[in-house]
């Protein structure tokens, strides 16, 4: 990417973490945009991956968390090869699970070349050098790495006309994979004037059960650590247990050289969406404009970037409500919680606009006798997911809400498996099954979409991002998004096969209720209400797109028919 100068008006807010990872980095990194919102600046946030997959769309979720699914897909070509060979490009719309904060957070569609990886540097340096574009030069991380590094950073706030550019780095400082950048965070740091920088270091403040105290001394090692990079942390966001006291804040300042007051404790809480209401209450906003020589701006603000209406939106989420609604949700990836967090939040924003509380049961459909949790749940979530393992425990799953009427949303294998075990225990096909589960299955009620039959490589290759969704009137589908057309996020190879929609179906009250916009691709399937009073399937992910203010329509409908059905 060519080096030009970056807008002088971009100003960089790097965000590290110490100590530990999953310390929260990325709600810290989202509520400091929204700082920024609250005072008229346009903002955006780049979240750096130091592992060496191009995108994280390989990754298992167990190990790894949620894959984000961006609105956009970018075709990332680092030689411009105009021939797409699949060895010299990617398509990258799979990006890590911060990026569902920041978009939660900030209301806005976030680019997918916003997430940088090692592997993509390192990628694009290989390539580079093959084609001859270092000739005569020896190809080294630095200049060359680094440099990379910091043209994506000031490429997109160039591009994109961005007033604070938040750029987060995964993993936990001391790391070997994460040198690189950080290296290219203090070359930044020191070509830039000094107000137009600040690094922003998340740690932890653990506290000791034994003698009862908060402990300082892992942040005093993180930050030493840092200081070893050449990097000296202008704030600290230190997570606890407890509010931190102004004692052990003035300790800390004393033995990381950070201000007393840019030293800011950030307890646990009920909701991540108080988090920049925290920080607001202790400056941070105005210390960082202060330092950044940012001042407010006189603008007319939205009502999600007003900081009024976002007092209104985090309150709803830290209220007891008189009722509570237990959702279960079987799936492969429960050992990880974080595995389904987009999901998880969708459902908070639809309980909490309808003032009931929510208690998720996450189901382990590899287990026996599973099927007796959803006894005591009020409605089925089935997850996504790939692969053979636990899929029949999520068969069954669906089995049950069919059966028992229990209200039921199915997100994309969710509702294909909702398809088999309609074929299976309703229309009587008992050995119809999914092909990306048994190959050689006689009835391939779901089956490999046309277009990925002669795909090699798995990486960024599946049916990807933001695609427009036709919607069928008289449907509960129709009935939530009030329109014929949405526009919704897609990330699947395998999809519901409407050669066995025969009429016999339709007479059993399966409906197909959205197609693409070629009339080809199942996007959608439910029950009839007559039959059932919510089973619905949607090939698509609606969590992607709900946000703390405004709740996805499928999901805030689901919760409607649940609170109903508990009502009547």
């Amino acid at each position: 990417m060519p080096n030009k100068k970056t807008s002088p008006t971009t100003k960089f807010v790097f965000v590290t973490g110490g100590v530990m990872s999953g310390i929260g980095k990325g709600v810290t990194t989202a509520s400091i945009g929204k700082l920024c919102q609250f005072r008229g600046f346009k903002v955006s946030a780049i979240k750096i991956d130091p592992y060496l997959n191009v995108d994280p769309g390989t990754l298992n979720p167990v190990e790894h968390g949620e894959c984000f699914i961006t609105d956009e897909v970018w075709h990332f070509n680092p030689i411009k090869d105009e021939g797409l060979n699949p060895y010299t490009y990617t398509m990258i719309g799979e990006l890590d699970q911060d990026f569902g904060t920041y978009e939660r957070f900030l209301n806005s569609y976030i680019h997918p070349s916003h997430n940088i990886t090692s592997g993509q540097i390192y990628f694009e340096t290989i390539l580079k050098e093959r084609k001859g574009e270092y000739l005569g030069k020896t190809v080294q991380i630095i200049p060359h790495c680094t440099d990379m590094i910091k043209n994506r950073i000031k490429e997109i706030a160039r591009n994109e006309k961005i007033d604070a550019l938040i750029i987060e780095c995964g993993g936990t400082v001391g790391d070997v994979e994460s040198v690189i950048f950080l290296e290219a965070f203090r070359q930044l740091r020191l070509e830039l004037p000094k107000e137009d920088t600040a690094l922003v270091h998340v740690t932890l403040v653990p506290y000791s059960e034994a003698v009862g105290e908060l402990k300082s001394k892992p942040t005093q090692h993180s930050v030493k650590e840092l200081q070893s990079a050449g990097l000296q942390p202008d704030f600290l966001i230190c997570r606890s247990k407890i509010e931190i006291p102004t004692e052990l804040k003035r300790k800390i300042s004393l033995f990381t050289n950070v201000k007393p007051d840019h030293v800011i404790s950030n307890p646990d809480i009920k909701s991540i969406y108080t988090v920049p209401l925290i920080f607001e209450d202790q400056k941070l906003g105005d210390l960082l404009g202060e330092h950044l020589n940012l001042k407010p701006r006189l603008v007319e603000f939205s009502k999600v970037n007003n900081y009024s209406e976002w007092i209104k939106t985090a309150s709803l989420y830290t209220k007891n409500y008189d009722k509570t609604l237990r959702i279960a949700m079987p799936g492969k990836y429960v050992d990880n919680r974080d595995s389904y967090v987009s999901i998880n939040e969708a459902l908070k924003h639809a309980c909490a606009h309808e003032g009931v509380n929510l208690e998720i049961v996450f189901v382990d459909t590899e287990k026996t006798e599973f099927q007796l949790e959803f006894d005591s749940c009020d409605g089925i979530l089935l997850t996504p997911g790939f692969g053979t393992r636990g899929v029949e425990g999520m068969v069954l799953s669906a089995k049950y809400a069919m059966e028992n009427k229990t209200p039921y949303l199915g997100i994309c294998f969710g509702a294909q498996l909702f398809y088999v075990a309609f074929m299976r225990y309703v229309m009587g096909i008992t050995d119809a099954h999914s092909t990306e589960v048994a190959p050689e299955t006689p009835n391939p009620v779901v089956s490999m979409m046309d277009e990925q039959q002669k795909i090699v490589n798995m990486g960024g290759t599946m049916r990807l991002g933001g695609q427009p969704v036709i919607v069928s009137e008289n449907t509960l589908l129709f009935q939530a998004y009030e329109k014929g057309e949405i526009r919704e996020r897609f990330r699947h190879r395998y999809h519901i096969n409407e050669s066995y929609f025969t009429d016999e179906v339709k007479a059993k009250g399966l409906r197909i209720s959205a197609y693409d916009q070629t009339g080809k691709i199942v996007n959608a399937i439910e029950l009839d209400e007559e039959i059932h009073p919510f089973m619905v399937g949607t090939q698509f992910h609606p969590e992607y797109c709900s946000r703390p203010y405004e709740p996805s329509p499928i999901y805030l409908k689901f919760i409607q028919k649940i609170i109903a059905k508990k009502n009547s």
